[in-house]
Formats: structure tokens, sequence, C-alpha cells
């Protein structure tokens, strides 16, 4: 993952960009446009980063992720 992804989900959480719906659902805001956010759980995320991952990483053996899936991470180990 890269520097650059961490670094996002970092503002997004401390920004205050992460809402926890519910046990597995966050809301969090989009990091290029304020006024758009995205649904996310614990492992799919509806932001055009997550949903084009495998077409630019295919055949690596990665997960896919984008910053606002990494941002759910920091945030459930800020206030566990």
């Amino acid at each position: 993952m890269s520097a650059n992804t961490i670094r996002k989900a970092k503002k997004l959480v401390e920004s205050g960009g992460v809402s926890k719906i519910d046990d597995d659902l966050f809301q969090i805001k989009s990091s290029s446009d304020p006024d758009k956010s995205y649904f996310v759980t614990s492992d799919t995320c509806e932001c055009p980063g997550f949903k084009n991952f495998y077409k630019f990483h295919h055949g690596k053996g990665l997960k896919a992720n984008c910053s606002h899936l990494e941002a759910i991470r920091i945030f459930k180990k800020e206030n566990s």
C-alpha cells in the first residue's frame, strides 16, 4: 500500500471525515471532492479507486484497497 494512501486515510480520520453508521458500515468523505462521500464496510468501498483497483493491479496478488478502507482501520484502532 502506498504512503500516499495512508497519508490520505490519516487526514480523513483527523478531519472528522469518518462517520460510523453501524457495526460494519461507515460513511467516509471523498478526499478529492468535499461534496461526495462513500459508504464503506471493512472490505469494500464504492469509490472509483477501489472499483478500479484490480484493473490497475491485476495479477499481483494484492487485495483491493483504498484510502477509505485504510481510514476505517485507523478509526477503529483509535476508537477501540
